[in-house]
């Protein structure tokens, strides 16, 4: 009697145990089958190259990199071109030559006569109101020099003539108005003074007219 009953405990000892195994299995078994109850398990960490892809290419696609601008070629610099050399000057040539050489051995005609030189004798005045000077003077050409000479006269020939100077003009003058061979520039009232003591030296100058037909420029020719 005793013995009976402790196997039929001993059954239902064994009979509680597996129930509650079967009960605890059961409830894992639906844990893991039904999402969301108990804990959530974390979410596995991304690369960090990755998170930075994926924002790269979200919305709008991302632009390649710019090509870095191309180095413009170095053009080969040419030096500068030397200035064109200015011809060296001649010395004005002296009056007068050898024969045959653009000089005379007579009295010259009007064809020969020099165009831009005169031999100047006397000034005459005009009234101030003009402005203007009437010089008296005669044409001519550079006679042909002797062998001992610096350069032949200035023959003249003909009538003379006037012409009207300006007195504001541009006028020089050398040895034996000034004290020296080189082109001096003086008044027009100098020049008369001069001439107006000296009349009929026959000195030569060269001269340029304006537009209205008045001597504007007067230099003398230095002779030796």
């Amino acid at each position: 009697m005793s013995i009976t009953r402790f196997r039929s405990a001993g059954v239902a000892f064994a009979a509680v145990a597996l129930a509650a195994s079967l009960t605890a299995c059961q409830k894992d078994d639906g844990a893991a089958a039904r999402p969301g109850t108990g804990a959530t398990a974390p979410a596995p960490a991304q690369d960090p190259g990755t998170e930075a892809s994926a924002g790269a290419s979200g919305g709008a696609s991302a632009k390649p990199a710019a090509k870095p601008a191309a180095t413009p070629s170095k053009e080969t610099v040419k030096p500068a071109a030397k200035p064109a050399t200015k011809p060296t000057a001649k010395p004005a040539a002296k009056p007068g030559g050898a024969p045959g050489a653009d000089c005379v051995t007579a009295a010259p005609t009007p064809d020969e006569y020099d165009p831009d030189e005169f031999a100047l004798y006397r000034i005459e005045e005009l009234p101030g109101s003009t402005g203007k000077v009437n010089l008296v003077l005669q044409h001519g050409a550079w006679g042909c020099g002797g062998k001992d000479t610096d350069g032949g006269p200035f023959v003249v020939s003909g009538e003379d003539s006037r012409w009207a100077l300006d007195q504001a003009a541009y006028v020089t003058a050398t040895d034996p108005i000034v004290a020296s061979t080189e082109n001096t520039r003086i008044g027009v009232q100098e020049l008369i003074d001069w001439v107006n003591a000296h009349p009929d030296s026959g000195l030569v100058f060269t001269y340029t007219t304006g537009d209205d037909g008045a001597i504007h420029r007067l230099e003398q020719v230095f002779t030796p």
